[in-house]
């Protein structure tokens, strides 16, 4: 006789599945086939003989029924005793010890939270807030204020991703103002606008990567109300340098400081009274007296384009070694600067030729700490190439 074959679930191991053989009228001792061998297991069980693995599998997780935590099987030691870990510690458990988590996990009972009465309270037990004391404003000046925007890296640590930059009025007038964020000559950000006593002005921002341009921040002030006796306007110039910003924010972050502190000036200050002088002596004894007014009357004429070549300055001077050249060439630069200013010109234009740009360099360096230009230019010309540079002014 032939028996058929079916899969069924085993009564010892609840989620294996098994083979099993109908057997009419007849009762066998199961026995279980696993990677350690057959095992001794003996029950009573008619018509079935059951064929299936162990419960448990090496890689199963599980969970220790006495602690509640949560493990995995690393080994099978016999049909009765696992090797399991749990929190990287490893230690041996009888099957019937262990189980799998997720039973736990459906058949554990919710615990809801007791409902307790919620005391009444009347309004004579509130207790009285203290009364905050007011923080006195103190007249400390005008400053300027950089404040920190932080970021993470790609190693998750904290920069400074760009600074806010802030007015801080700590005096008690109001002032308008004409603000300019230059760097390397260049206005790259201006502003003209008013600010009241003791308040706070956003300017604008400043990518953290650009305070390695040393940048400068030039603020013309004026009292929004003019007073008798104080200056009809000044300006303050800071200066920033990279270094020094980047030695200033790691200071901020030690003493927990929220940003960085300029300050632009501590009162207003007073008009500049010009005395004077009587020089009428002077000039009844033979002396010329000029009038500083008309003084650009008496000057030598100015030039709006200026050669430097030096063949255009000395005859002999295949003679001069090239410090000497350099020299001369510079001395006249300054001359011919000094009478633009002076004639108050729009604009000069230095030709100092395209060479190996020693003389070009050395131009550049001193507009760059000179007042009065606004900025200059070293840009293709089709009278001079590139062998130029183009000066404009600010009075």
């Amino acid at each position: 006789m032939t028996l058929p074959l079916v899969i069924a679930a085993c009564p010892l191991c609840p989620l294996r599945y098994i083979s099993q053989k109908t057997l009419s009228g007849y009762a066998r001792l199961p026995f279980h086939d696993s990677r350690s061998g057959r095992s001794n297991l003996k029950f009573q069980i008619a018509p079935f003989l059951y064929f299936c693995t162990m419960k448990y599998e090496v890689g199963d997780e599980i969970i220790v029924l006495h602690s509640n935590e949560e493990g995995k099987v690393i080994e099978i030691i016999n049909d009765k005793m696992v090797m399991i870990e749990v929190r990287g510690v490893k230690f041996p458990a009888y099957m019937d010890q262990i189980d799998f988590p997720y039973f736990a996990r459906f058949t554990a009972k919710m615990k809801k939270p007791e409902n307790k009465p919620v005391a009444k309270v009347y309004i004579d037990e509130v207790p009285k807030e203290n009364k905050r004391n007011i923080e006195k404003k103190v007249a400390d000046g005008v400053w300027l204020s950089l404040v920190p925007k932080f970021g993470l890296d790609d190693f998750d640590d904290e920069v400074v991703e760009s600074f806010k930059i802030y007015m801080i009025n700590r005096t008690e007038k109001a002032y308008t103002f004409v603000y300019k964020h230059e760097a390397q000559t260049e206005t790259l950000f201006e502003l003209k606008n008013e600010i009241f006593a003791f308040q706070e002005f956003y300017l604008h921002d400043i990518p953290f990567e650009n305070m390695s341009d040393n940048p400068v921040f030039k603020v013309e002030f004026s009292l929004a109300q003019p007073e008798k006796g104080k200056a009809d306007w000044f300006e303050t110039v800071t200066k920033l340098k990279g270094k020094q910003v980047f030695q200033r924010v790691e200071a901020m972050k030690d003493k927990n400081e929220p940003s960085l502190m300029y300050q632009l000036f501590t009162e207003y200050p007073e008009k500049q009274v010009e005395e004077k002088l009587d020089l009428s002596h002077l000039a009844a004894k033979g002396f010329k007296v000029y009038d500083a007014s008309r003084v650009r009357e008496h000057l030598e004429p100015a030039r709006s384009v200026v050669d430097l070549h030096i063949e255009k300055l000395a005859d002999n001077w295949k003679k001069m070694s090239n410090f000497e050249i350099l020299t001369l060439q510079l001395k006249e630069f300054e001359k011919w600067f000094d009478l633009a200013i002076s004639h108050r010109q729009p604009s000069l234009t230095i030709i100092h030729g395209v060479g190996t740009g020693k003389l070009r360099d050395e131009i550049h360096d001193l507009l760059k700490v000179k007042k009065g230009v606004k900025s200059f230019v070293n840009q293709y010309d089709p009278r001079f190439g590139y062998g130029a540079t183009e000066i404009f002014f600010n009075y």
